[in-house]
């Protein structure tokens, strides 16, 4: 298999992904301006979702441009990432419905860390199959230290979910992200 067959299988299916979360958003119960106040959980889970897979879309494209081989295992490790991804609109769902709920936040911090260690797997079997390209081994070295930050700040954000405030693991997602983008633009 090609690398752009494998790019464009992913940009597919996360496109789908996102899609689908915009499809779960219930409408208002009335057309006014508290019925859409009512809904402010269901729109931040929901933008959290939608610009967190796109900030890790962003991220692969930005990389896969480096990527002069893919394996079997960098496919594979894709396949994981996509199936965990696929989650996320079930996720956002459960959370927008239970937006103070700890079982739900920890659903959604799970598969979210869930989609961050496949990411980090791939990062490491793409390492493995350009093992003679030093600019992109460099490049994904850096990028797994960010990730290794990354998932140290949900695990932290799920511990605070867990004990004192649910919503402390969408917190976290959130300023995962915010780091990325800052990281990404320096």
């Amino acid at each position: 298999m090609s690398k752009e067959r494998l790019a464009a299988f992913t940009d597919a299916v996360l496109a789908i992904i996102m899609t689908i979360l915009v499809l779960e958003l219930s409408l208002p119960k009335s057309a006014d301006f508290e019925a859409l106040w009512d809904m402010r959980h269901s729109f931040a889970a929901y933008a959290l979702s939608f610009f967190w897979l796109g900030t890790m879309w962003v991220s692969l494209h930005n990389e896969w441009h480096y990527i002069d081989a893919i394996s079997k295992s960098v496919v594979w490790w894709s396949i994981v990432l996509l199936f965990f991804s696929s989650l996320i609109p079930y996720a956002t769902k459960f959370v927008d419905e239970n937006f103070m709920s700890e079982p739900a936040q920890v659903f959604y911090g799970v598969i979210v860390l869930c989609v961050t260690v496949s990411n980090i797997g791939m990062n490491f079997a793409l390492e493995k199959a350009n093992k003679d390209n030093a600019e992109l081994i460099n490049g994904f070295k850096s990028g797994r230290r960010l990730l290794f930050v990354d998932t140290t700040i949900k695990a932290v954000g799920m511990i605070i979910g867990i004990t004192l405030f649910p919503p402390a693991v969408m917190i976290s997602v959130v300023l995962t992200m915010i780091i990325f983008l800052v990281v990404s633009h320096i």
